[in-house]
């Protein structure tokens, strides 16, 4: 049997405003059907970073932290395309996020970025990009990157190579 394809790497941020730009740049990579789960701790950036896609995607406005309302739903200008943004903190598990419409988001082709996504890793696609972030001295924080399905695995790769040209 064959496994999925798979693209791994690591980034380094040295302040908010670069977890910024690098969640742009993902941001005007992304299309219909991507999903992006993201994990790391409090306070990691995780929210900076969403800013950035929904600047890199063109949201109709700035993507903040859904906690309170859990989902954020984004349109932009020149097409149907919706950025729908979930944030899982306040959610026990993956029946939680069944009462959120996760299954309804996925079946419609948006795009999804989901914050704290570790819990409900069961419950994801296998085809996703997974973004975790940690934290470093000072502002400093690491980007673990992991890709998996054709099309995850070509947006990783694709990503992987604007940051590198860009340092």
């Amino acid at each position: 049997m064959r496994s999925p394809p798979q693209v791994e790497f690591q980034t380094i941020s040295s302040s908010p405003q670069r977890s910024e730009a690098l969640g742009a740049a993902l941001g005007r990579l992304l299309g219909a059907g991507d999903v992006v789960a993201l994990s790391g701790p409090l306070g990691a950036g995780k929210t900076v970073f969403c800013r950035g896609i929904g600047l890199g995607w063109g949201a109709d406005r700035p993507l903040t932290s859904p906690t309170y309302n859990l989902v954020h739903e984004h349109e932009r200008a020149g097409d149907d395309l919706r950025l729908i943004h979930i944030d899982l903190y306040r959610i026990a598990g993956a029946d939680d996020a069944h009462s959120l419409g996760l299954e309804d988001y996925l079946a419609a082709d948006d795009i999804l970025i989901l914050e704290w996504a570790e819990r409900i890793a069961d419950a994801l696609p296998a085809q996703r990009l997974w973004v975790d972030i940690a934290h470093r001295p000072g502002q400093q924080r690491e980007f673990n990157i992991e890709a998996q399905g054709e099309r995850p695995c070509a947006l990783g790769e694709t990503w992987r190579r604007q940051i590198a040209a860009a340092v």
